[in-house]
């Protein structure tokens, strides 16, 4: 999936990956998306969850062995 940035949060763990989203996303213009890299598996269910909170829009995860990548859409 194209992103317009992208927020390294490898070995953070929960609540940061969240946290550092809610900081990096106001960088982004509207309509804009967000990758986040993680390692921490909390972040598939926060994420969707912290989307819903916030009214942006989660478009999905790509997951590997060792990482996560997460995919949000700036709408407010």
């Amino acid at each position: 999936m194209k992103a317009n940035a992208t927020l390294d949060t490898l070995g953070l763990y929960c609540p940061m990956p969240i946290v550092k989203t809610g900081q990096k996303i106001k960088d982004l213009k509207m309509g804009e998306v967000l990758e986040v890299i993680s390692d921490d598996e909390g972040i598939k269910e926060d994420m969707p969850a912290w989307c819903r909170q916030t009214g942006n829009e989660f478009l999905g995860i790509e997951e590997s062995e060792e990482e996560y990548r997460v995919y949000v859409k700036r709408l407010k």
